[in-house]
């Protein structure tokens, strides 16, 4: 039941606007918000007050009604370790909504001050919901305890969908040196999409340091399965970018006739649920096409990818990087595409259930300010 006082929130969230995935979360739960809020005003703060601290940030915290903290991978090296003394200064009621644990692949386990700073956050809040349960696992080894954490799963999957009129009508160079990469061409609208068959790809080249250990087997693999569906089914091959640092990646693809999609987070989500299948590196390349309900498969370069296909029961819709010199991602890429219209029922049946959880524990919230 939707709450029509006009609650104040105070939205502690990642800042990163340049990051789809990102502003993708923050869109959804503050969509999910106003649903079970409906007057509501929400105060954006950057996650980093949870590092860094400031007076100004926590006189604005302390003038809400009560807190969100997430969604996201914030429980994160980078964010980490929190000031638990400006975390104790938060006098009102702290909500964590569909956060997550990040660790890429090469990277060491975090320190015990960084970890124990996630715990006594996390023991500070009134109502706890994570995205996986690696998530919760996570917790518990630092003493959490089990009855307070939910697993909802991640809030990016219900964001609203809006069918975009048209998409960017320049063509996009590279600027690489190698000779054989040629001009991308951009979708110009959505009669683009006539093809029977789409297939959409995307790569992680956001920051990730190991990246450049698995570069040639992981653009070899793509490069293989966009010639075996442009040969086998003239399949139309899409690149959906994520993040501007892929501008200095995808052109190494070298695929004919290369379609660039890069959108708001609501429109790109619409053009993944027109794909016929989605291989992606970035989480919420993963994420968004699920929730439009296109099938997806991961290549993992971090465990949340291995957390959201357990979260969602199909383990089998992520390779892992030393397989792809086997042939692996061709192999999974032709069994998903085989079955895409029972994907997409599985799909839509989860995203049900996820909605479900997702409501039900924004419906907490009340009995807790």
């Amino acid at each position: 039941m939707a709450i029509n006082k006009k609650f104040i929130i105070a939205h502690l969230h990642v800042a990163d606007k340049n990051n789809k995935g990102d502003l993708a979360i923050v869109l959804a739960v503050q969509e999910l918000l106003r649903k079970q809020f409906i007057n509501c005003r929400i105060i954006d703060i950057p996650v980093d007050v949870l590092k860094n601290g400031g007076s100004i940030y926590l006189k604005k915290i302390n003038s809400a009604d009560f807190v969100v903290i997430g969604g996201g991978g914030i429980f994160y090296s980078y964010f980490l370790p929190y000031n638990t003394d400006f975390i104790k200064k938060i006098k009102k009621p702290i909500i964590i909504f569909g956060v997550g644990y990040i660790r890429e692949i090469g990277a060491p386990e975090l320190n015990s001050v960084s970890a124990l700073s996630v715990a006594a956050l996390v023991d500070s809040a009134v109502l706890v919901g994570v995205r996986d349960n690696n998530t919760k696992k996570f917790l518990l080894k630092y003493g959490v305890s089990a009855t307070k954490i939910k697993v909802i799963g991640d809030p990016a999957v219900l964001l609203s969908e809006v069918k975009p009129t048209q998409f960017e009508k320049k063509i996009i160079r590279t600027s690489a040196k190698n000779k054989s990469v040629k001009s991308l061409k951009p979708l110009k609208s959505l009669k683009s999409l006539k093809p029977l068959i789409k297939i959409g790809l995307n790569l992680n080249y956001s920051g990730w340091l190991g990246f450049g250990k698995w570069r040639e087997d992981i653009l070899n693999s793509y490069r293989t399965v966009a010639e075996y569906f442009q040969e086998n089914f003239q399949a139309e091959i899409y690149y959906f970018k994520h993040h501007p640092g892929e501008n200095n990646i995808y052109p190494y693809l070298n695929i004919k006739n290369l379609k660039v999609i890069d959108l708001v987070p609501r429109q790109q989500k619409y053009v993944y649920g027109q794909m016929d299948l989605v291989i992606g590196m970035m989480l919420h390349s993963g994420v968004l096409a699920f929730g439009a309900g296109a099938p997806e498969i991961s290549v993992a370069y971090d465990l949340r990818n291995y957390s959201f296909a357990e979260f969602i029961g199909h383990p089998e819709l992520v390779i892992d990087l030393a397989n792809l010199k086997k042939g692996e991602l061709l192999k999974r890429a032709k069994q998903v595409f085989t079955k895409r219209k029972k994907c997409r029922l599985i799909f839509k049946r989860l995203f049900i259930f996820i909605s479900k959880k997702q409501t039900d524990f924004l419906r907490e919230i009340i009995k807790h300010i």
